[in-house]
């Protein structure tokens, strides 16, 4: 049996504990006092919950002149770093320095670094100790609009004889900004060269630097290292914090372990007559255990499976104990093992893993001194990693990765996403220095393995990154995630470990939704729900393609299972999907943030939506309007039937007899007649298709006007902390069963606006294919004789089992591709 919920197992302790109930009044009390305290804030409070009306929170399209000569609207095939605009930076590149002068003793070498200076901006190398011929191998670049000074000077210095009246100048080299070299790539890097030092005075002194000097874009392969002149400000190691960096999620597994038998256990009371055996098995953080043996002896069976998630390298070992419950609260340890996963056989189909026996330990105190003994007892034991199977870390709403875990199950990508990120505008200050509100953003994106982060623009409320990422796509029916942050780690490491970086917003796009080669430009609003309600904290400014290397490939791929095959031949539970996905975000966040710089565990939380099955008032008022939408179209055909049956309108009403009447002498013309008209439908829908990818709606999201008691509900801890001990286990349990409630709504939700996107076109592709399929079947209904398609139809159903597949057929396959209105809910 598995490990309940962390938020129930801490429900539980604390109300196992009886000096809770000693407080149960002054706990009372307490809560009226704060009760009474929120009501009387209520009104105020209320105020700042609905968003100003002026605010904008629509998709806006943007005409932004990109790289390569490409604008919107032009979908010729382009270069790289064509989604974005093309920005001129100014490089310098200090590679070494050789004989350098000794110091003024003349017994010793100086401490020789370089000094970067392009008017009021300043930029300082590594120094080294003791050295006449150092090397560095920086690179400094500074915005070329920023530039306010003619002069570029690189200044070697000592830095031993800083100090009073002396900067420690050994020499310089001065450059004229405007006789500085353009370099557009392709080209080959500029060579350094040497230079010949002089002092301030222009004279010639010992000594040679050198240097590489050019004028370059975004897209020079230097760019990503270097050290910007205007964050000079940042120090330690908060300049890793800056840069632009491209992380890999770890490669997960789902570990099955099946506890099979136990042989020869020692209890430490010998005369118990029925023991109650159970097996614990630990991984990393996540600990699982068996139900209780029915065998109450010494050689007990369970013959269970329990599941967890492991990523390589596999760093953690496998921890199994096999435990006496000797007592309500009490458990007597009776052997354990530690197995290591490199161990383990992988398989990538649902083949009966070897079993092996494995030896118990235990550690016993012998003249103070603990050691480990080996026992006599054995545990039989499967132990497998299932290839097969995707591992959740996102919800399968936002999945932006379908894929098997083994590569031998992988299939050839269809096709490539390419994404500019080029700006954000207006963004709201997120933190306090110097007595003012500032701002450093930066961006992440996620899709697939690959996350990537863009680097941080320093105080600044439109910051401009204009850089371009490329992904390889395997299936159109996934979600890419986009997300701004504010940088609140600039100033080195964060020691008390408090400080995090604050969200501002994310944006996610699906990729069955865009046109194949076609560039999207669009201004996107960033939302957050915060506890005082709905705010919009900026726009940002994408560029995206989705380039297909072949139609028919892609198209192939609504015909098949969104999910390996074990998933459906072999599926997990609901418990063990939830717990595993709440297994994998961990340990995908946990790996990550110790990448160097960084990708910090709040970030990638907030990127795959950790929390977000939670119970929410709001969610699920979001759902039931999404199901009323719904039914407003067969309530519309109910209303028109009813006028029909009561003639409001006689020519309608008359052509409705003559239509039936007509069905009922040639039967055959119905269901060529309904896909005649469907794809009638279909084909004047496709004049009003959006244009647009869709964006995050908070009118869709129930978050426009949200109650008071419902926000502070939805922002309230787990266990809640607003009401005492025994109201709040119930308050938990109702909403551990709302949750469940709220996802079935969403479901239902989702299929019912795949069946309306049928024929919307928001997936082109998959409306394309629908209509020639209502075409074609139009035709062969009509010329096919009725009885024989009703009767070709009627033993289809009712075929035999052993005709018919476990996979999902592949009208059922086609129809889970379709979008739905989740990727716009917050």
């Amino acid at each position: 049996m598995s490990n309940q919920n962390p938020g129930q197992q801490q429900n539980k302790n604390q109300n196992q504990n009886p000096g809770q109930h000693q407080n149960k009044s002054k706990n009372q009390n307490q809560n009226q006092n704060q009760n009474s305290n929120q009501n009387q804030n209520r009104n105020q409070i209320n105020q700042n919950f609905c968003p100003p009306e002026n605010e904008d929170f629509n998709l806006k399209e943007t005409t932004p002149i990109l790289g390569g000569g490409r604008v919107t609207g032009n979908d010729r095939l382009g270069t790289a770093f064509d989604l974005v605009e093309q920005m001129h930076y100014f490089y310098i590149r200090v590679v070494k320095a050789k004989e350098l002068p000794l110091k003024k003793d003349g017994n010793s070498n100086p401490h020789p670094f370089v000094e970067v200076q392009l008017g009021n901006l300043k930029g300082l190398t590594l120094h080294f100790e003791d050295r006449s011929s150092p090397d560095w191998n920086q690179v400094f670049v500074v915005l070329k609009d920023r530039i306010q000074s003619r002069i570029l000077e690189v200044c070697l210095k000592d830095k031993s004889r800083i100090g009073g009246s002396d900067d420690g100048l050994i020499g310089r080299v001065v450059f004229e900004v405007n006789e500085v070299p353009k370099r557009v790539p392709p080209d080959s890097p500029l060579a350094p060269q040497w230079y010949w030092l002089e002092n301030r005075k222009g004279e010639k002194v010992k000594g040679e630097l050198m240097l590489a000097v050019w004028i370059g874009t975004q897209a020079d392969e230097a760019f990503p290292e270097a050290l910007h002149l205007d964050a000079t400000a940042v120090n330690g190691d908060g300049v890793a914090n800056i840069k632009s960096k491209v992380y890999l999620s770890p490669r997960l597994w789902y570990l099955r372990v099946n506890v099979i038998e136990a042989q020869e256990l020692q209890l430490g009371n010998k005369n118990r007559q029925q023991p109650e055996i159970y097996a614990r098995i630990t991984l990393g953080n996540v600990a699982l255990r068996t139900k209780i043996s029915l065998s109450k002896n010494v050689c007990p069976t369970w013959n269970e499976d329990l599941m967890f998630v492991a990523a390589e390298p596999f760093e953690d070992q496998l921890v199994l104990s096999v435990e006496d419950k000797v007592a309500p609260n009490k458990d007597e340890l009776l052997g354990k093992c530690v197995i290591p996963l490199q161990d383990v056989e992988k398989r990538v189909d649902f083949s009966t893993p070897i079993s092996k026996w494995y030896s118990l330990e235990k550690d016993v105190s012998e003249d103070g001194n603990k050691k480990v003994a080996k026992l006599n007892s054995k545990v039989h034991l499967r132990l497998s990693f299932d290839g097969g199977y995707h591992v959740l870390d996102e919800l399968t709403h936002y999945s932006s990765d379908l894929k098997a875990t083994s590569k031998e199950l992988w299939k050839p990508s269809i096709g490539v996403l390419e994404l500019g990120i080029l700006n954000a505008q207006g963004l709201s200050p997120m933190k306090n220095r110097d007595g003012r509100g500032i701002t450093d953003a930066y961006c992440v994106a996620k899709y697939g393995q690959k996350w990537i982060r863009t680097r941080t623009i320093l105080n600044s409320f439109s910051p401009k990154w204009n850089e371009q990422y490329t992904w390889e796509v395997f299936d159109p029916c996934t979600v890419i995630t986009i997300g701004v942050f504010d940088n609140c780690h600039l100033q080195g490491a964060d020691k008390n470990g408090k400080s995090k970086d604050s969200k501002i917003g994310k944006v996610r796009i699906r990729l069955s939704t865009l046109e194949t080669d076609r560039v999207y430009t669009h201004s996107y609003p960033l939302i957050v729900l915060t506890p005082a309600g709905v705010k919009k904290m900026g726009e940002i400014q994408l560029a995206v393609r989705f380039s297909c290397s072949s139609l028919l490939n892609m198209l192939a791929m609504y015909s098949q299972p969104l999910l390996p095959t074990l998933h459906y031949l072999h599926p997990l539970t609901y418990y063990q999907i939830d717990n595993l996905r709440h297994q994998a975000t961990q340990i995908v966040a946990t790996r990550l943030s110790r990448a160097e710089p960084p990708l910090r565990r709040e970030v990638v939380e907030y990127m795959l939506d950790v929390g977000s099955n939670m119970w929410s008032i709001r969610r699920s008022k979001a759902n039931y309007v999404r199901i009323a939408g719904i039914l407003t179209g067969l309530i519309a055909i109910c209303k028109w039937f009813n006028g029909i049956c009561t003639w409001k309108n006689p020519f309608a009403t008359v052509l409705v007899h003559i239509i039936f009447f007509q069905f009922v002498c040639f039967p055959r013309l119905i269901l060529s007649a309904i896909f005649v008209l469907l794809f009638l439908i279909g084909t004047w829908n496709y004049r009003t298709r959006p244009r647009n990818p869709p964006h995050m709606d908070i009118k869709l999201s129930q978050a426009e006007r949200v109650p008071w008691d419902e926000l502070d509900e939805e922002f309230d801890t787990f266990p809640t902390s607003r009401n005492i001990d025994v109201v709040r286990m119930r308050y938990d349990r109702l909403r551990s069963i709302g949750s469940r409630m709220q996802a079935v709504a969403g479901d239902l939700a989702n299929q019912g606006e795949r069946f309306y996107n049928l024929l919307s076109w928001k997936d082109p592709r998959a409306t394309a294919l629908f209509l020639i399929f209502c075409l074609i079947a139009s035709i062969v209904l009509y010329v096919t004789p009725f009885k024989v398609v009703v009767t070709l139809m009627g033993f289809y159903t009712m075929r035999h089992p052993r005709f018919r597949e476990k996979l999902p057929s592949v009208p059922l396959t086609f129809f889970r591709r379709l979008p739905a209105k989740t990727d716009s809910l917050l």
